[in-house]
């Protein structure tokens, strides 16, 4: 329904449009939901054929969300990217685990020995490795609806090209890139492999079905290890940085150095039941030629002659590492046979294997002593490049993040040493020293090295504005002065106000000297004091907390429509008692506040100003108490002029005339006299009383506002 407010006016129409005759604000609107960003479908070009509504991703409220867009720089891409990072460090883990499903089992009566496949581990690997693979199948769904940016298109904003959001287009540009490599990775060939393909095959072996998924498991490796390098550089393009901390991407790079140690130890382990059943297939061959070598495999040793090979052979004797007598060359896997590693529970030999990658990949395989086997001789020269060039990259980068964290310490300790050559060269006295050193101390314990205000010139003036709002409004609200302000002029306030920082013993401002700013206090304590300037026998002390503020003076001066170009003078000293925190608001800032708001010369203003200056409370306290002290004196003087006979007026006006200079004894009265001195006291007290001047107001009454 539409409608208008106002009184009926006389209308014409052009081109569909309603125009009024008279000269009248008349408001039109309609009370239906409307679009306030509308989307086109076009049939052809020009052409809008339907609108929808629009929601804050650019997409209708009602559309499906099977069917939705994400923006490739979105919170919630960017939440996934990481999720889907930790998934594939995770299956770079698992996968090598799968190379310690090869066991030996070692008849210690018997002297005898076979290969066998570990169940449990293949089941528990076959739950882990699932999982990741769903992981897999999801990060393909959702890159099929992800928009993307157009390099060749004309449209630039800032560098970037046009946001793509055609589901067809994202899906031909996906089908032309990447998916071949992501729905490689998220085949699961270990499981189909060993749970379908291998119980299909007849007369198949431990030794050839472990081989297989093994050769599977390094297949896959390749392909799931490069998903990583653009997935980084997908989180760095959104955000800078892989890792929100320094910490994070230390452990990050070292993690990655880790897995490489992992899997070079996995193959270590794979490579030493391969070499143990190698010795024995070449012995078995050399010594016996009618040797059945299915006898090695622990599935076949309940056969019935399985015990009359083992009573004849001598496989187990001639292949043993502990013996010497044997002529085989183990190599490198001489110290897992020696220990029998591959006979061990899983955490024993994984852990055995892992420390031995991890040690020769940080010493590049120079401990190592091979033997003449071209597959070992093979795997020790790729493991000592590959440690030579993770050592370089990945602990270099770990290296580069640890000494990010201390970099601010390292400026701050060079910086404290440049202070005390300084300090030194210029023969600055100890107390001075000692000052100074609080001083350096202090604001590194407060910011830590970072210079706050150089950080905030670089953001945008509104960003600047709601940080300064964020930090500054609570404490100035806190202030009684401007309690009772509007918003806006505290935001204008706050975006002016300066963070300071001062230590124990520090004098802010002392008496008579020109007041420049404003401190509010945010935490600590300081003394404000004053001795009227310099008057003997007057002192006045108050101390000021968190919420409380100084120099006022200055605030008064601002106020002013006619101020001197002079600044005013502080009427108080003001020293920290301990480390304080403070905002300051400088004389200019401050000026400019009073001249752009005029709300600053109201009367509630002054009057609040007069009761919560620290000045203005010492007047009134000072002639608060003169009253009350000539109060008292007069009631004095009646009670002794009424026991000495005396009229109470005739008292009264020998004090008026003491008072404007005319002091003395009455003319022939001695009574008055003995009054007088006993009433003498009470007047020197309140004489010093009386010297401490009513500080300065300014007079807004010609700028008309009340």
């Amino acid at each position: 329904m539409s409608r208008f407010n106002g009184e009926k006016f006389g209308s014409r129409r052009f081109n569909g449009e309603m125009y009024f005759t008279k000269q009248r604000t008349v408001r039109f609107y309609d009370e239906r939901q409307r679009p306030t960003v509308p989307t086109t479908q076009v049939s052809r070009p020009g052409i809008p054929t339907s609108i929808k509504p629009l929601n804050h991703k650019g997409q209708p409220d009602n559309f499906p969300w099977h069917k939705r867009i994400f923006d490739p720089t979105s919170d919630l891409v960017l939440r996934w990217n990481r999720v889907f990072l930790f998934c594939c460090i995770s299956a770079l883990f698992i996968d090598p685990l799968y190379l310690y499903v090869p066991a030996i089992n070692y008849d210690d009566e018997n002297g005898t020995a076979c290969v066998k496949s570990d169940t449990q581990l293949s089941v528990a690997l076959t739950c882990l490795r699932t999982l990741c693979d769903l992981l897999y199948v999801i990060n393909i769904i959702i890159k099929f609806r992800t928009a993307y940016v157009d390099p060749s298109s004309t449209m630039r904003v800032f560098g970037r090209g046009e946001l793509i959001r055609d589901s067809k287009k994202i899906s031909l540009r996906y089908l032309k890139s990447d998916l071949v490599i992501d729905v490689v990775a998220a085949l699961p060939l270990p499981q189909i492999v060993m749970w379908l393909i291998i119980p299909a095959i007849k007369y198949s072996t431990s030794e050839h079905n472990n081989n297989i998924v093994a050769l599977m498991v390094l297949l896959q490796y390749i392909p799931r290890l490069y998903l990583i390098f653009p997935l980084s550089s997908e989180i760095v393009k959104a955000t800078g940085v892989v890792a929100k901390t320094a910490w994070l991407g230390a452990a990050y790079n070292l993690v990655l150095y880790l897995i490489a140690s992992h899997v070079l130890g996995s193959l270590w382990y794979l490579l030493t039941v391969d070499r143990q059943t190698t010795c024995w297939k070449e012995t078995c061959t050399q010594t016996q030629p009618s040797c059945n070598i299915k006898y090695l495999d622990c599935s076949f040793s309940r056969d019935e002659g399985y015990d009359n090979w083992i009573n004849s052979t001598q496989v187990f004797q001639n292949c043993n590492a502990s013996n010497t007598s044997s002529t085989f060359n183990f190599g490198m896997f001489s110290p897992a046979l020696k220990y029998e590693s591959p006979a061990k529970g899983f955490i024993v030999k994984y852990l055995y294997s892992f420390w031995w990658g991890l040690q020769n990949l940080s010493c590049y395989g120079q401990t190592l002593t091979v033997s003449t086997y071209i597959g070992e001789t093979l795997y020790a020269i790729i493991l000592a490049v590959v440690g030579l060039v993770l050592f370089a990259l990945l602990i270099g980068n770990v290296q580069t993040y640890l000494q990010s964290i201390t970099v601010r310490v390292e400026e701050w300790r060079l910086k404290q040493r440049d202070t005390e050559k300084w300090m030194k060269h210029r023969q600055l006295p100890q107390k001075l020293q000692d000052r100074v050193r609080r001083f350096v101390q202090y604001k590194w314990l407060a910011t830590r090295g970072v210079d706050e205000e150089s950080i905030l010139e670089t953001l945008p003036a509104d960003l600047r504005r709601d940080i300064k709002r964020h930090l500054c409004l609570n404490l100035v609200r806190r202030v009684p002065l401007f309690a009772q302000m509007d918003e806006q002029l505290l935001n204008a306030i706050c975006e002016r106000l300066v963070s300071s920082l001062c230590t124990e013993g520090t004098y802010v401002v002392s008496e008579g000297d020109p007041v420049t700013e404003m401190l509010f206090v945010i935490r600590g304590k300081l003394e404000s004091s004053t001795t009227n300037g310099g008057r003997t026998g007057f002192f006045n002390s108050t101390i000021l907390k968190p919420g409380d503020f100084c120099g006022e003076e200055l605030l008064g001066w601002a106020l002013v429509s006619k101020s001197t170009i002079n600044l005013p003078s502080s009427t108080r000293t003001v020293k920290a008692l301990v480390e304080v925190e403070a905002f300051t608001l400088s004389a200019e800032d401050l000026k400019f506040v009073a001249n752009q708001f005029r709300r600053l010369h109201s009367k509630k203003l002054q009057h609040s100003f007069r009761f919560y200056s620290h000045h203005w409370r010492t007047w009134a306290t000072c002639f608060i108490q003169v009253a009350w002290r000539r109060y008292k004196r007069r009631k004095i003087v009646k009670d002794l002029s009424m026991r000495e006979g005396l009229s109470f007026n005739s008292v009264r006006s020998e004090e008026e005339e003491e008072e404007v200079g005319n002091v003395g004894p009455s003319r022939g009265k001695l009574n008055f006299q003995k009054l007088g001195v006993k009433i003498m006291a009470v007047k020197r007290k309140g004489s010093e009383l009386r010297k401490l001047q009513k500080p300065d107001e300014p007079d807004f009454s010609a700028d008309g506002f009340e």
